[in-house]
C-alpha cells in the first residue's frame, strides 16, 4: 500500500507549474504571527521538480527570499534548462502571485553504477523509545509543524535548559525525527527534517536562542525505508550575527540517507516564561 505525502502539492494541466496549499500545520512560529516552515517549501519544490522530470533529486539547495502565511497558496514554477541521459538540471520557483517566495536549484537522476559505499557513521546513540521528546514542541498551543512531528533528544539542550551552563563544549545535537501518522519518510520529509538545524542554535550558545535560515542545501545519497530518522546535527561557529551548521540523517540501521547544511541569522529570544 502507498503511503500518504507529508502535504499536498497538486499538479496543474501544465507539467511545469504546481500549486500547494499553505495550511497552518505547514508553519511555524508565535501564535498569531505563523509563516511556512522553511523546510516544507524545499520539501515541495523538491516534489514539483521530481514530478517534473520524473528523476530522483541528487543536491537541492533553497535561497528563502520572503515569507508565506496560512491561507496562501504557493504556486511552484519548474524550469529545466538541461536534461541529459541520466541527470538533469532544475530550478523551481516559488511564488505568491508575482511575490517570489525562494528559489530551488537542483541537479536529478540516477546513474547505472553499483559501487556504494559510505564513510560518515552513525553514533551509537539509545533507541527513540528511551529519548525524551522536545517538551516545548509537544505542548506548543496552537497545531503548526512541530504538531506533526515526533522529535526525542538524545544529546543536548532545548527548551529552558538551553540557557544553562553557557556556550555548548562542542556545539553537537543528536536527536531521534519522524513525522507523526502514517507517511513515508521519502526525499520531501527528509528536506523538513533537515530544516531543524537551527533548532541546535540554543544548546550551542548556550541560550534561548534559533535563527532564520538564510540558505538549505540537502544532499541525497540514498532513500531507504526508514520509520525514524537520526539526525546528528553540529553548529560549527557563530560571528557577525549568522551561524552555520550542518546535519547527517542516517536511517535506524545506520545507513546515510542525505546531508543538509545552512547559514543563518543568530535570533537570541526572551527566555520562556
Amino acid at each position: 500500500m502507498t503511503r500518504p505525502s507529508f502535504f499536498d502539492l497538486h499538479s496543474t494541466h501544465n507539467p511545469y507549474r504546481w500549486h500547494l496549499s499553505v495550511k497552518p500545520d505547514l508553519c511555524v512560529g508565535p501564535p498569531g504571527n505563523l509563516f511556512m516552515f522553511g523546510g516544507v517549501g524545499l520539501a515541495a519544490a523538491i516534489a514539483a521538480m521530481e514530478g517534473t522530470c520524473g528523476r530522483p533529486t541528487v543536491w537541492a539547495t533553497a535561497q528563502y527570499l520572503s515569507y508565506a502565511r496560512p491561507g496562501a497558496t504557493v504556486d511552484f514554477d519548474v524550469r529545466v534548462p538541461v536534461e541529459g541521459k541520466y541527470n538533469s538540471q532544475a530550478r523551481a520557483v516559488g511564488h505568491i502571485a508575482d511575490k517570489e517566495i525562494l528559489t530551488v536549484n537542483a541537479a536529478l537522476g540516477a546513474r547505472p553504477d553499483a559501487l556504494s559505499h559510505q564513510w560518515a557513521a552513525a553514533p551509537e546513540v539509545p533507541r527513540p523509545e528511551e529519548c525524551a521528546p522536545i517538551e516545548h514542541w509537544t505542548k506548543h498551543p496552537e497545531p503548526d509543524l512541530h504538531s506533526r512531528l515526533d522529535v526525542r533528544v538524545v544529546k543536548g539542550r532545548y527548551g529552558r535548559a538551553r540557557a544553562q551552563g553557557g556556550f555548548s563544549a562542542d556545539g553537537h545535537v543528536v536527536l531521534w525525527a519522524r513525522p507523526n501518522g502514517d507517511y513515508a519518510i521519502d526525499s520531501a520529509v527528509l528536506a523538513i527534517i533537515a530544516d531543524h538545524v537551527p533548532s541546535a542554535i540554543g544548546n550551542a550558545i548556550g541560550m534561548q536562542a534559533g535563527g532564520n535560515s538564510l540558505d538549505n542545501t540537502i544532499r541525497f545519497i540514498q532513500v531507504v525505508p526508514a520509520e525514524w530518522v537520526l539526525c546528528d546535527i553540529q553548529i560549527h561557529g557563530v560571528h557577525g550575527g549568522f551561524v552555520h551548521g550542518q546535519m547527517n540523517m542516517f536511517s535506524e540501521d545506520g545507513r546515510l540517507m542525505a546531508t543538509a547544511s545552512q547559514s543563518m541569522i543568530l535570533r537570541i529570544h526572551e527566555p520562556p516564561k
